[in-house]
């Protein structure tokens, strides 16, 4: 407890001071997760960070000496443990051991993700190289999506313009690719 000193770093803290704000942690904070880990062992430490930052947003408004500190500091603390309990009932999780195999999820091989990044990051690089307008057609069309129409609607141009951008924008970029040594 910092008793004498208390006023005084409370006042720095709520000045912004991160020296008395670290006093005041450093002081709180061991007995604090003491409490967490005996009335909620599985998220104490996540539960200590969210006070924290509770204790850090309300720190200009708190009126009181240490013993009010200490209360409201634990107040705040076992309203935490109470919203993620809460939390927790309305989104029950279960073990990752007790799903059955053919329940998990699969992930993509991480080689294949690799190349499908540089692959993605390639072909962003010819993109760039096209003209403005064929590179944004080309984006909206084939990356987002979208049909000629709202693509027209979009870029103030008629669908026939944004056609024969697409068409010379996709001529150019084989070109490209082809001058790369990629096949498409």
């Amino acid at each position: 407890m910092l008793s004498e000193r208390f006023a005084a770093v409370l006042s720095a803290a709520k000045e912004g001071s991160e020296d008395a704000f670290s006093l005041l942690f450093r002081d709180a904070n061991p007995s604090l997760l003491r409490y967490l880990r005996v009335i909620a062992p599985e998220v104490a430490e996540d539960v200590a960070a969210e006070t924290w930052l509770q204790v850090l947003r309300g720190l200009t408004g708190f009126r009181g000496d240490e013993q009010d500190w200490r209360a409201w500091l634990f107040t705040i603390s076992r309203r935490k443990v109470i919203d993620d309990a809460r939390r927790r009932s309305r989104r029950p999780t279960i073990q990752l051991s007790d799903v059955p195999l053919g329940r998990l999820p699969l992930a993509a091989d991480a080689a294949d993700v690799a190349l499908e990044h540089l692959s993605t990051r390639k072909a962003m690089a010819m993109l760039t190289a096209l003209p403005p307008l064929q590179a944004e057609v080309i984006l909206l069309r084939v990356v987002a999506g979208l049909d000629t129409d709202v693509v027209a609607k979009m870029l103030g141009r008629s669908p026939g313009a944004v056609r024969v951008a697409a068409h010379r924008g996709l001529r150019h970029l084989a070109q490209i690719a082809a001058e790369a040594g990629v096949t498409l």
